[in-house]
């Protein structure tokens, strides 16, 4: 058998092709449906049942369980699936993979797709010219569902004709006709294929396409199709090398579950029911299609998909009720990373892969900033106020908390340069390179906008403190009675605010206790020294010093300020809710000082 360097280069030209109609096809259907199919998935539900669904409905929509499967690590890295919801998706997205497979099957064998695919090309080509971006979508869609077709019929041209080089079978025979050992030799080519390709689809393609050719006969076809389930999980463990533990649970997750189901597959089917499976798949085609894909290589395309489609779906129902046994080993596989104590604080969740997707950016910075909120706003308000976070966090009574006055080193400033400025700055800095990346809709930019609205607001809450910290230090511990009961009533409104937003955020963001927090803020006035005429009274009765008057009247406007925009945050940050949204944001962009 003749076959030359020229050959050769045409069936790697051919698979070329094919790819990369599928990649067109694909990008365009994420173009078309990802953003709402992100926005699906970024809503699973810890239901096994509803995540499965998810999963095969993006795949069978986008047409690439690769897309799927790097979305899911991509969205476990951001926090918006849990281990748990990415496992059942990804078993939904092999499913869903299926349908790639009848895609080819049906239309690249069953129909001569080759002579109406540079017409189709025409058409793409039209459509993609118009200005309306989805119509322009649509064309680039219909672009690569021809030159897949196209490459395809190339890729059926190129395999080397079996007929007319009957030495070949002979040399195949020797590794097609050793009952088990074939199945785990072919089941290996398979895996090293899907891995080498990066596209179980194109290998696919060629399994049928080599078994359609007679090359190899029907039962070490399906062995390949085995090894493909294998070997596909190899793009998402690729994608979970530069991204958090999160991904890389889920990553290691989609390589257990393949491995588990092949293995099960092999032990279980192999052993019992593999050979009556296949060829229960070929006496159930030749009722169908009148032709037995062990005799005929017309039904060959057809039973490869039912058999993959049937090993899916099987693999899927016995392995579901497996998810939380899934869970626990690759948590125990990929421990969670301690973060480690350095100087300049740095950010935890604005990584390069969050920013694969609007969604899982978005979240990224709005975990950035829950973070910010929590760990350091929080730490230096409590602190400021001389209280430790602890017991504001506890069921004691405010009345006791306020009374044990504690005393703190706190050095807002360095707080703010080492632990604040810097996160500051990167969640602004990502910001724009998430607008700048994606033409965003307006839910979005009023999403991303609304974030960056809270974190200047606690930009300003810190620097607040400093000052207040300062008197707070100085008249906390001051002889004089009255001006201790003043201060001690702004401790008590921030207090109350710092609680209700606290437990918005344990209680799920229950909505409840940020109405309490507005509700409280309607009535700030009692809180205003100057417009409940407190300072008037102290300073006509002889209370209070005239130094002391003017320290309250400024600490009191300060701590309604500071009251108000932990409202304001809080809302933002645990409801994503904005009522009092400025259109013109710009200033958010702008660097903090």
């Amino acid at each position: 058998m003749e076959y030359n360097l020229f050959d050769l280069l045409t069936l790697l030209g051919s698979l070329g092709l094919f790819l990369y109609g599928m990649k067109v096809m694909s990008d365009a259907l994420m173009e078309l449906a990802g953003d709402r199919m992100r926005n699906i998935l970024a809503s699973a539900t810890s239901n096994p049942l509803f995540a499965v669904l998810t999963g095969f409905t993006i795949t069978a929509v986008i047409q690439s369980s690769s897309a799927t499967t790097l979305m899911v690590v991509s969205f476990a890295n951001a926090s918006l699936l849990s281990l748990t919801e990415s496992i059942g998706v990804i078993m939904g997205a092999n499913i869903g993979t299926t349908v790639t497979a009848w895609l080819i099957s049906l239309l690249g064998f069953k129909v001569n797709m080759a002579a109406i695919a540079l017409p189709l090309v025409g058409l793409g080509f039209l459509f993609s010219m118009s200005k309306q971006k989805n119509l322009r979508h649509w064309g680039y869609f219909i672009v690569g569902f021809a030159i897949l077709f196209i490459g395809l019929q190339y890729l059926k041209n190129s395999v080397p004709d079996i007929k007319s080089s009957p030495e070949a079978l002979a040399f195949l025979s020797d590794y097609t006709s050793k009952g088990y050992l074939s199945i785990l030799l072919f089941l290996f080519i398979g895996t090293l294929l899907t891995v080498v390709i990066q596209s179980s689809s194109a290998t696919m393609a060629i399994t049928i396409i080599m078994c359609f050719e007679g090359w190899i006969p029907f039962d070490m076809a399906a062995a390949m199709v085995l090894g493909e389930n294998i070997g596909t999980t190899i793009t998402a463990n690729l994608a979970a090398l530069v991204a958090n533990y999160r991904a890389k649970r889920t990553a290691r997750a989609h390589f257990i579950f393949n491995i588990f189901g092949v293995a099960w597959m092999l032990v279980v089917w192999m052993l019992v029911l593999f050979l009556p499976i296949i060829h229960g798949i070929g006496f159930a085609v030749e009722t169908l299609e009148g032709a037995s894909p062990f005799a005929q290589a017309a039904a060959i395309p057809v039973a490869l998909a039912l058999f993959h489609t049937t090993f899916n779906i099987c693999n899927t129902v016995v392995m579901v009720g497996f998810i939380p046994m899934i869970a626990r080993i690759v948590v125990r596989m990929v421990p969670e990373e301690v973060a480690a104590v350095v100087v300049i604080e740095q950010p935890h969740f604005l990584d390069k892969s969050s920013l694969n997707y609007p969604q899982t950016g978005i979240k990224a910075l709005l975990d950035e900033s829950l973070r910010l909120l929590e760990k350091t706003a929080f730490k230096v308000i409590t602190h400021g106020l001389h209280v430790h976070r602890e017991e504001l966090e506890s069921d004691k009574k405010l009345q006791k908390i306020i009374e044990n006055i504690h005393q703190f080193d706190l050095d807002v400033d360095a707080i703010y340069y080492n632990k604040f400025k810097n996160i500051y700055g990167k969640i602004v800095e990502y910001a724009n390179q998430l607008q700048g990346k994606f033409d965003l809709d307006e839910e979005k930019i009023i999403a991303i906008r609304s974030i960056l609205r809270a974190d200047r607001m606690l930009v300003e809450i810190v620097k607040d403190i400093k000052p207040l910290h300062t008197n707070m230090n100085r008249y906390l511990n001051s002889d004089n009675e009255y001006i201790r009961a003043e201060y001690n009533n702004l401790r008590k409104l921030i207090f109350k605010i710092l609680r209700l937003s606290r437990k918005a955020r344990l209680a799920k963001r229950d909505e409840k206790y940020l109405v309490k927090a507005s509700d409280l803020m309607d009535h700030v006035d009692q809180y205003d020294v100057l417009m409940n005429g407190t300072i008037d009274r102290l300073v006509r009765e002889h209370l209070i010093s005239a130094e002391m008057a003017t320290s309250l009247m400024n600490d009191s406007a300060i701590s309604i300020q500071i009251a108000r925009n932990l409202v304001d945050v809080s809302s933002l940050l645990y409801l994503q809710r904005d009522n009092f949204l400025d259109v013109d944001e710009g200033t958010d962009l702008a660097m903090a000082s």
